[in-house]
């Protein structure tokens, strides 16, 4: 047995850890609690070190090394108790490892490009949309309120580390983002709109809108100054996922860009 070995629900780091599963918590500390090597990782090779560091002696033999890269990098790696780390951790295969790290606070990039999300109340689909914005090289992704929590453990974990490379801002209110990307063109994905997504200068100083899954973008559903656009689909296919048209969007923008520079 190690040494170690956290056993009570009292224990002040252990019941640190148990605060960052909650919105509140995680804003109270400016904390998040990651589960899983692949997720810890991710955050490490970002520049995000743990400050703790928790496993279970049944962790898989590869999470020995990454203990061992947290304490070499000033962290507490502590063991605990199955039972208190099963309270930790809401994976099906749970790979008994979660770390405690800061809240990223990353710069905007230079590109032009932002989206802004409205509605999207799915975690899934939110971590998605992270992975695809990070990928295409986007400024930053803003977060009307209403949009599920994006440092909630499931958006982190769809995520796959895409938190820990984007800018993310969590907006008070619509008129904050009006004011920080005024002057640029606005865009929403609309079945019915008449402009095709291909057909948009994408080079110019840009916002994508990603509405929700069902009901569409809420808060900005009636701003003049947003031009729907459409991705033309076959089939009788009435609409993509939310984080999937945003990808097909937003790709189409990079290629616009790679092509511009390569003529350029």
């Amino acid at each position: 047995m190690s040494a170690d070995l956290i056993t009570s629900p009292a224990n002040p780091r252990y019941r640190h850890a148990r605060s960052l599963l909650h919105r509140k918590g995680r804003t109270q500390h400016a904390q998040l609690l990651l589960e899983g090597v692949r997720l810890i990782q991710d955050s490490m090779s970002a520049g995000f070190a743990p400050a703790l560091f928790f496993y279970t002696e049944s962790a898989p033999a590869h999470a020995a090394a990454l203990r061992a890269q947290v304490r070499d990098q000033g962290g507490q790696a502590l063991c605990l108790a199955p039972e208190l780390m099963a309270t930790l951790t809401d994976t099906v295969s749970s790979q008994q490892v979660v770390a405690v790290v800061s809240q990223p606070q990353l710069s905007p990039g230079h590109s032009g490009l932002h989206c802004l999300v409205d509605g999207l109340r799915d975690p899934g689909n939110l971590g998605t949309l992270l992975r695809s914005a990070a990928a295409a090289g986007v400024d930053q992704v803003h977060c009307l309120p209403g949009v599920v929590d994006v440092w909630s453990p499931k958006v982190l974990r769809a995520g796959m580390g895409a938190h820990f490379r984007i800018a993310i801002h969590q907006a008070r209110n619509l008129a904050d983002v009006e004011r920080l990307l005024a002057g640029r063109n606005w865009y929403r994905a609309e079945a019915e709109a008449a402009l095709d997504y291909s057909a948009v200068d994408w080079l110019q100083p840009s916002v994508l809108i990603i509405g929700g899954e069902a009901s569409g973008p809420l808060t900005t559903a009636h701003l003049p100054h947003v031009h729907p656009i459409s991705i033309p689909m076959t089939h009788q296919v009435e609409s993509l996922n939310a984080a999937v048209a945003a990808s097909v969007i937003l790709f189409e923008a990079v290629r616009q860009r790679r092509n511009s520079a390569a003529q350029g």
